[in-house]
């Protein structure tokens, strides 16, 4: 059994991997019976209603949330009156919290105007209110293939159309072919994840994202960045942006405390750049308000409890992991598997041999009570059919271990 891992150039090897032609599609996430945005929600119920491996989760593990520390500045704020006031959860947001999140960027590099932040209900609000701002229904969203589900969740809630630009797992997005369709179609906005990229796992070099701002800049599109995994960074320095290449106001930056601090609060935000005040108006006719107690909570951990402390031991711990993981499949699966070489984050992208149907795959492990992200949620094409991705922010464990001895049985028995 000998998987490979993928060190791949800009262009894809001639190894039969699917890295599509772009072409525009309709949004509505359909592939023969499947639709993403069902089928994510059955994974996510199977994870959260059993005890499943979750190796489909979209989530890190929540051992490594601070629950206890959180609740405690929660419980204080819920006894300050002020704090019941609509006043402290209107847009753009607690002025506590904006200051920490501006504050933050400052120090990884990115100088922000403080007046621009807008807290929202998660990344999943800001990267909703974002497309909202800059593009409407019958639109087409250039995305990245494969690209994260909830981008093509957002552009499908919208009546938009999506155009697949092809990928590379090492580079990015490939912005010549980008620029191409943009030249050739209307293309209102583009969605990427230039930072350990969900599912692929790369970090976007430095020239490719000045080169992907320079042709935003050029023809005036604007760029939606989710940086959901940007404090998830393996190396030394934390990674650039977008929008510190960005000096028109051309790229919108997403992210959250979801996947670093905690989940149950979603609490996100938005630097939308010269989209600041349609987005504000946006969230305040979407949802009118962000909660303020969570949001005193967050800003008051940030404050007071060791935050990076905390971060250097996670990525450490997932850098671990992703290791381990990766190790795993190489020796379980059969010949002509090969997986992604993840940067940050905490999900690997596997590629099976050509004859797997993910969706088969992904229906029998279930059956063993193991989930995983079948290809399939990752674009609106088929073209992943034969990829799954897998979860690695749990602990490792005999568990898992034997989680993936099973699957890849399963794997070997579907070639025979």
């Amino acid at each position: 059994m000998n998987a490979q891992i993928w060190h791949w150039a800009a262009s894809p090897p001639n190894s039969g991997l699917p890295w599509p032609h772009s072409s525009t599609s309709q949004s509505n996430g359909l592939r023969g019976d499947y639709h993403v945005s069902r089928l994510v929600l059955s994974t996510l119920r199977t994870i959260s209603e059993g005890n499943a491996v979750p190796l489909g989760s979209p989530y890190p593990d929540p051992g490594d949330f601070p629950f206890d520390k959180l609740s405690r500045y929660a419980f204080a704020a819920g006894k300050d009156a002020s704090l019941r006031e609509l006043k402290n959860a209107l847009p753009p947001g607690h002025p506590h919290l904006l200051r920490q999140i501006v504050r933050r960027h400052l120090e990884q590099g990115l100088v922000v105007d403080p007046t621009e932040a807008i807290i929202t209900v998660g990344a999943t609000e800001a990267i909703n209110l974002c497309l909202q701002a800059v593009a409407k229904p019958g639109d087409l969203i250039a995305v990245e293939s494969p690209t994260f589900y909830a981008m093509l969740h957002a552009i499908e809630r919208m009546g938009m159309k999506v155009v697949e630009i092809p990928t590379d797992p090492v580079q990015g997005i490939n912005v010549d072919i980008l620029g191409q369709l943009a030249r050739e179609l209307p293309i209102a906005a583009c969605m990427v994840m230039p930072n350990f990229q969900n599912p692929l796992g790369y970090r976007m070099p430095d020239e490719r994202k000045q080169a992907l701002v320079r042709l935003a800049t050029e023809l005036d599109m604007p760029i939606i960045e989710n940086g959901v995994y940007n404090e998830l960074y393996y190396g030394d320095k934390p990674p650039s942006t977008l929008k510190a290449f960005d000096t028109e106001g051309l790229v919108l930056h997403c992210s959250s405390f979801s996947k670093t601090l905690t989940s149950v609060y979603r609490i996100g935000w938005a630097l939308p750049g010269r989209y600041r005040d349609q987005v504000e108006k946006l969230k305040f006719l979407n949802t009118l308000t962000t909660a303020s107690i969570p949001q005193v909570a967050i800003a008051k951990y940030l404050e007071r409890d060791g935050y990076d402390h905390r971060l250097r031991r996670i990525r450490k711990t997932y850098a671990q992991q992703a290791s381990l993981m990766r190790h795993a499949v190489n020796r379980f699966f059969p010949e002509g598997t090969r997986t992604s070489n993840p940067e940050g984050g905490y999900v690997l992208w596997v590629e099976l041999p050509p004859s797997i149907d993910s969706m088969d795959l992904y229906q029998r492990a279930l059956e063993c009570n193991i989930t995983l992200g079948p290809g399939y949620m990752f674009s609106v094409t088929n073209s992943y059919k034969n990829f799954i991705r897998l979860n690695y922010s749990s602990p490792w464990s005999r568990e898992i271990e034997q989680a993936l001895m099973t699957i890849s049985k399963i794997v070997s028995n579907c070639m025979r």
